[in-house]
């Protein structure tokens, strides 16, 4: 009986001492990440102190998990694609002028549907912060897939979202100052529809460019399906197509402007299609860590698939071993 009390004190002097280790280790990175803690942080405590104060920090970790940045960012993708889908439904039907529309009908459009110009206005920067927001959860899910192999191609998605942000916001400026010219002043509007033309054709380079990019790192990385990268691809040709041929389009839109209008629709449905993966729990395969970043074998390695009970137990017998 007395020499029981000296381990009773001890155990519980070695509890005391792990958890704050422990817990700070579990609030700083991933659920997993206690297997890479160094063996001097364990040393010395059996598995009937440290494993359950580790499924304990589990439990807590996977109540708070449900609003991840993927999925803030997967529903932020959505909301851009049904608020820009909304918004040209309803300019559409009002009398929006197309590309290369006579002044007459530009004149007559923005000075009878100012209210729905500033409307759509309102809602554009809205659409700019999902957009934004969208992009920055794509590369957070494919950076270290594209580190692996040695490629950026989600950065190229992204420079692609933000540039057609900034690109997007010159077209709504041109509105909103076609909107507020006068109707006498035809050579302004004439001006000013000419700059909105231009600008409009240009952004299918910016869309090319975040289709791409994006579909492109999301195949490699095993997080998009063969059908949603090929899509993505045939709309980035249909929109950089466009682009390319900017000077007939403004001039007369015909075949050239049915191409920009097919491009366009096939990258609501990519992004729809982009946004309910990042709403999923991701199956991105986790590529090998570089040597020079890898803790050893002995220590517990990361089991790719595994459920957390199962990687602590191989973790621990390895760091056993």
């Amino acid at each position: 009986m007395v020499a029981a009390q000296p381990r009773e004190k001890n155990s519980r002097r070695a509890a005391l001492a792990i958890s704050p280790l422990v817990s700070a280790a579990c609030a700083a990175r991933r659920s997993d990440s206690y297997l890479r803690l160094p063996v001097s942080a364990v040393n010395g405590l059996p598995p009937s102190v440290f494993g359950p104060y580790i499924e304990c920090m589990l439990r807590k970790v996977s109540v708070g998990s449900a609003w991840t940045f993927s999925r803030i960012a997967g529903l932020a993708g959505l909301g851009f694609a049904i608020l820009i889908a909304s918004t040209n439904a309803f300019l559409v039907p009002a009398g929006l002028p197309h590309t290369g529309a006579e002044t007459n009908d530009v004149v007559q459009f923005f000075t009878t549907q100012r209210d729905a110009v500033g409307l759509a206005s309102a809602l554009a920067p809205i659409a700019w912060v999902l957009a934004t927001l969208f992009g920055a959860g794509a590369v957070s899910v494919l950076w270290r897939s594209d580190l692996e192999q040695g490629t950026a191609w989600s950065l190229v998605g992204f420079a692609g979202v933000i540039m057609q942000n900034i690109t997007f916001t010159g077209v709504m400026a041109t509105r909103l100052a076609l909107a507020s010219t006068t109707a006498q002043d035809s050579n302004t509007i004439a001006g000013l529809w000419a700059l909105h033309n231009a600008l409009f054709v240009f952004n299918g380079t910016f869309l090319a460019l975040a289709m791409t990019g994006l579909s492109v790192s999301g195949r490699r990385a095993g997080l998009i399906r063969r059908w949603h990268s090929g899509i993505g691809l045939l709309a980035a040709a249909l929109q950089f197509g466009s682009a390319v041929l900017s000077p007939l389009a403004i001039d007369d839109p015909g075949k050239v402007g049915l191409l920009g209008l097919v491009g366009w629709l096939i990258w609501v449905v990519w992004v729809v299609a982009y946004g309910i993966t990042l709403i999923r729990p991701t199956s991105v395969p986790i590529q090998a860590i570089p040597n020079n970043r890898r803790e050893p074998a002995s220590r517990g390695t990361r089991a790719v698939g595994l459920t957390p009970r199962r990687a602590w137990s191989e973790g621990w017998a390895g760091w056993q071993r």
